[in-house]
């Protein structure tokens, strides 16, 4: 059998076979390396056929990478644009044919799944392109989403709309290949546009908050007040979030007592109220016992309260501690290392 195999044509090889010339080029070191990423089975049937093949030629060994490059770069540009995109580059680069040939056999081994271009997919963008088809190709598409994905595609179409798609992904059972290709063809075209270009997420408030929160007082100071002339609705959004109420666990004792004696018992137990545990915590642990157990109790027969109502207080709180820190009173500590400005 081994003769016949090293006289055959690449293609004739099968995939156990390739797979046993690709470890045996590869070399010992990085054989074990992949065996590491597969289970006892596998790795069982790929050592009884390495073992049973005493030599490979030079020209199977190239033939057999050649495949195994082509399939992991048809595999990477299917994960980066999608199927149509992948046949679109293998086209230019080996042929139509050869391009078919390599999509219908990763397809086939990986067993991608319908859709799976739309899984990079930002689900408010896909919602912009589905939300005024039929109901049915709407179920037919959540149906291969991912459930996170699914769920809020769902959950932002209209009301009268969410029932009956739920009904139709229920009822559905088989569906032609056909017709998923032909969905997949279309949506696929619209969404090429923002999914070739692979956007990603920078910037905004909470980017600059971060970098302010670790560059020094004085750069800080100097970025606030100019944006407190050139945009002061800009420059407030950013001091406010720049130290928000769960950040109190960051004050040393000391400060965050000078704080409690300025922050009214009302607000400080509405701020208090649903918060995290080490917050609380912190809390208490600064102030006397008589004090913390007067606002436990308050807390507790508080009843159901408004989160708008929580959110003003926990901000009068921070205003507080803005307050004191600007007039050097407290110290906050900022950042991720020992720093601390005063």
């Amino acid at each position: 059998m081994a003769g016949d195999m090293y006289g055959s044509s690449e293609s004739e090889l099968t995939n156990q076979e390739k797979a046993a010339i690709l470890f045996i080029a590869l070399g010992p070191e990085y054989s074990a390396k992949l065996f590491q990423h597969m289970d006892d089975d596998e790795i069982e049937r790929i050592t009884l056929e390495i073992a049973s093949h005493k030599q490979v030629s030079a020209e199977m060994k190239a033939n057999v990478i050649s495949e195994f490059y082509q399939m992991a770069m048809a595999k990477d540009y299917i994960s980066t644009g999608g199927l149509e995109y992948a046949q679109n580059v293998l086209e230019k680069a080996l042929g139509a044919e050869k391009a078919m040939d390599i999509i219908n056999r990763l397809t086939t081994s990986l067993q991608v799944r319908p859709f799976d271009f739309l899984r990079k997919t930002d689900p408010s963008q896909l919602l912009t392109f589905i939300q005024n088809e039929h109901p049915q190709t709407i179920a037919l598409i959540i149906a291969y989403l991912e459930p996170d994905q699914a769920a809020t595609v769902l959950g932002s179409l209209p009301t009268d709309v969410q029932a009956d798609v739920a009904r139709r992904i229920a009822v559905m059972d088989r569906t032609s290949p056909d017709i998923i290709r032909e969905v997949e063809r279309v949506l696929e075209r619209k969404l090429s546009t923002l999914v070739n270009q692979d956007f990603t997420t920078a910037g905004g408030v909470e980017a600059v908050v971060e970098v302010l929160n670790r560059v020094d007082r004085t750069t800080e100071k100097s970025i606030l007040e100019a944006l407190e002339v050139d945009n002061p609705e800009l420059a407030e959004e950013i001091k406010r979030r720049m130290f928000v109420f769960e950040d109190i666990v960051l004050l040393d004792d000391r400060s965050l007592q000078m704080v409690l004696r300025e922050v009214d018992n009302k607000d400080l137990s509405l701020a208090l109220k649903a918060t995290p545990s080490e917050v609380s915590d912190k809390v208490y642990k600064n102030m006397s016992k008589r004090a913390a157990d007067m606002l436990r109790e308050e807390i507790e027969f508080m009843g159901p309260v408004k989160i708008r109502d929580v959110e003003e207080a926990q901000v009068k709180v921070v205003n507080i501690i803005r307050a004191l820190e600007e007039k050097g009173e407290i110290v906050v500590s900022r950042g991720q290392g020992d720093e601390m400005f005063v």
